[in-house]
């Protein structure tokens, strides 16, 4: 069995703590960081909307647009990573719709 590391990722200010692979690591701290910066590009853009609304524009953003997205839309991430994107994502959706 495959050795995972636990590391803490912090999307719109929520932190979640997951594991994965150390060579997976320096991937997914860009791509959180990427994330939350079309979150905070979003705020500034439309002002007054829901924080879900942020969110969710920045997510399918990234999900949607191959060519900016850092490569997971390409197919360049491992299917580890991927799976553990898509579990953040329904994690986050679970804390929104629970406010």
């Amino acid at each position: 069995m495959e050795e995972l590391i636990p590391m803490n990722i912090v999307v719109a200010d929520r932190s979640y703590r997951i594991k994965m692979r150390p060579e997976e690591e320096e991937a997914v701290r860009r791509v959180m960081k990427e994330v939350n910066e079309k979150i905070v590009e979003f705020r500034q853009a439309y002002a007054g909307k829901d924080f879900q609304d942020y969110i969710s524009m920045a997510l399918i953003m990234y999900a949607t647009h191959p060519f900016t997205s850092g490569g997971i839309a390409q197919g360049n991430a491992s299917p580890y990573l991927a799976e553990k994107l898509q579990h953040i994502e329904q994690l986050i959706d679970e804390q929104l719709n629970a406010q």
